[in-house]
């Protein structure tokens, strides 16, 4: 299908790789990390430059969700701040979720509804309501100390792994199976690396939009690409001390750019969020892939899990090359389901799983969460960088409302992927046989046609490399 946005997508095409650069000393001279920037920018330079993008895989932009209907975007669309004011979740059980009931059919089932707008104007005690919802999918009643959450094993053998604005990413073992911790500080007084602290109502769509992404294993649309949330906790305490001594390891060994997590005070809330262990991101492995085929399998994964997130929550994912991750497999094929029909990739002994959707966009039963970027003229105005003009492409497709529902920014932004693997990655095997010298035609003539199609599924579906 031809996308209105072709034309002036295909003049971009042939970029080359020095206008993937971008210099950023100005930015490493200045003190107190970089805290001079607006969030956005902030983000976007420590994305490009090579010593922060290992960093900051489970960490995007500092920016509060939107959470709507689907008939209200861009009706009332004019104020962003006012929309974080009225439209409010409603919470149709107060009641916060006691031991007797099935948590495990309730980790298992979607929680959109708790993010369903108001449908009166008067809120009693919003923040309790906001806190009560936030403990009902932690499964809590109230904060529980760091030790009821994370064990003494556990924090014996933390490794600090990423940092973000506002926590820190660590990698431990449960179960005798690797997973990471992504600790989030909310709720407090204190400035964390010189930024406010989110609320329970800026932390709900968070924890929900990861649940979401991580239930599509389990859906008729069915993909296992996205990482798999296992809990959330929200706890309470100052930063325990073995934490810390795996903090200060990672700043020995690879430096920092937050604020040693020493400062908070007892009564500090915490949310601590256990995914599965993912892998190392896709830039950090620029030299390690096998082969152009592994290349292709990257590409087929990340377009079939993209597929399948349309079909099911009219996902779009608006981010960078750094939000996915790659983990060795023993599978031969991975499986994914698109409207009832199954079908299979090749891994080449690699397994994609896309990360952190803080800019993402979603719905599901007519309530919709996004992130709205309508205002941030740093990401719309940045030059030497294929994003900066990715997301100028994206902002020129739905007129600047990112409340709407526009499947084509999941090509455009499979377009910057591609033209990062056939730009910057390289192969252990290089083009020499027949087979993979055709493979890489094939990529390059993906790279040449993907923008004249509609979204990822119509990619999926119809684009010849699939086939």
């Amino acid at each position: 299908m031809e996308s209105a946005l072709g034309e002036d997508a295909l003049k971009i095409v042939e970029m080359t790789a020095k206008d993937l650069e971008y210099d950023i000393n100005s930015v490493e001279k200045q003190q107190q990390g970089l805290r001079g920037l607006t969030p956005s920018l902030k983000e976007i330079l420590l994305w490009q430059h090579w010593s922060w993008t290992k960093d900051r895989a489970f960490f995007g932009f500092h920016k509060k969700k939107i959470v709507t209907t689907v008939s209200e975007v861009c009706s009332s669309y004019t104020i962003a701040s006012s929309l974080s004011e009225s439209l409010l979740s409603e919470y149709s059980n107060s009641s916060v979720m006691n031991g007797t009931n099935s948590a495990l059919s309730l980790w298992h089932s979607s929680s959109m509804y708790l993010l369903t707008p108001l449908k009166t104007t008067h809120v009693p005690d919003k923040k309790a309501s906001d806190a009560e919802k936030v403990y009902r999918e932690c499964n809590q009643e109230g904060p529980i100390p760091f030790n009821s959450c994370i064990s003494m094993e556990k924090l014996e053998c933390c490794e600090k792994i990423g940092e973000g604005v506002l926590g820190e990413v660590f990698q431990t073992i449960a179960n005798h199976t690797p997973v990471a911790l992504k600790i989030i500080a909310v709720e407090g007084p204190d400035l964390v690396n010189g930024a406010q602290q989110k609320t329970f109502e800026e932390i709900l769509p968070e924890i929900i939009i990861s649940k979401e992404l991580s239930l599509l294993s389990d859906e008729v649309n069915c993909t296992e690409g996205f990482i798999g949330l296992n809990s959330v906790h929200c706890v309470q305490g100052s930063y325990p001390p073995l934490l810390l001594r795996a903090w200060d390891h990672y700043n020995s060994t690879k430096g920092y750019a937050n604020d040693r997590p020493d400062f908070f005070e007892e009564d500090q809330l915490f949310i601590v969020m256990e995914f599965e262990f993912g892998g190392t991101d896709l830039e950090q492995t620029r030299k390690q892939l096998a082969s152009i085929a592994t290349a292709k399998s990257i590409l087929h994964q990340i377009t079939a899990s993209l597929a399948v997130a349309e079909a099911s929550l009219h996902f779009e994912h608006r981010d960078h090359w750094g939000n996915m991750l790659l983990k060795k497999t023993s599978l031969k094929e991975l499986h994914y389901t698109l409207n009832g029909r199954t079908s299979t990739i090749p891994t080449h002994g690699l397994q994609v799983n896309l990360i952190d959707y803080t800019l993402s966009r979603l719905e599901q039963d007519g309530v919709m969460v996004f992130c709205d970027i309508s205002m941030d003229e740093d990401l719309f105005t940045g030059e030497g960088g294929y994003q900066f003009e990715i997301y100028r492409l994206m902002r020129k497709e739905n007129n600047n409302c990112w409340g709407e529902y526009h499947p084509y920014t999941n090509v455009l932004w499979r377009h910057y992927l591609t033209d990062k693997i056939l730009k910057e990655m390289t192969f252990k095997s290089k083009f020499n046989t027949p087979v993979l010298k055709q493979m890489r035609r094939k990529i390059l003539n993906f790279h040449r046609t993907m923008l004249n199609f509609s979204s990822a599924t119509d990619l999926l579906c119809q684009h010849s490399l699939f086939k």
